[in-house]
């Protein structure tokens, strides 16, 4: 029994330690997708659906929940956000060339018409960011008609 009561005290100071330590946030000032918008134009209702279901993770701005404040969560979400910035950062959309920018919105397409993104685990506390068939559907229609642009070599109008 004691034993026992010393491996809890154990993980109880371990988690109390951990509070202490926080992994970097990943907030940044001003508008941080203005190029991304401004050269792909998506219309309104998708301009709106990526804000509320993509941003936080595949952008260099996150508005994170309360629980953030709390490790090992905060460390689960930063490890998820570095993850999603690695494979799309619209925050970083200026730096790609015109192919990587096709293949970015084919990856796109196939993962919203897959149903793999918004994670679940992003839209169990983020009931927001659940896509509609009718906004996977806008989202992919708009990613294919962009891709073709750049494609053709032309920017998006």
């Amino acid at each position: 029994m004691k034993l026992l009561k010393f491996f809890f005290l154990a993980l109880l100071l371990i988690f109390v330690i951990m509070q202490f330590f926080r992994p970097d946030k990943n907030i940044t000032q001003g508008d941080h997708t203005v190029d991304f918008i401004a050269e792909t134009k998506p219309p309104v209702e998708v301009k709106t659906i990526l804000e509320h279901s993509c941003y936080d993770c595949h952008s260099n701005n996150t508005v994170y929940p309360w629980y953030n404040n709390v490790a090992p969560i905060s460390f689960w979400l930063a490890d998820h956000i570095k993850d999603g910035k690695g494979h799309l950062n619209f925050s970083e959309w200026n730096t790609y060339d015109a192919k990587k920018k096709d293949h970015k919105l084919e990856e796109v397409e196939e993962m919203i018409s897959e149903g793999e993104m918004p994670l679940n685990e992003y839209t169990w506390t983020h009931e927001e960011a659940r896509l509609t068939e009718e906004q996977r559907n806008a989202i992919v229609e708009w990613a294919k008609k962009t891709r073709l642009l750049y494609q053709a070599d032309l920017q998006p109008e």
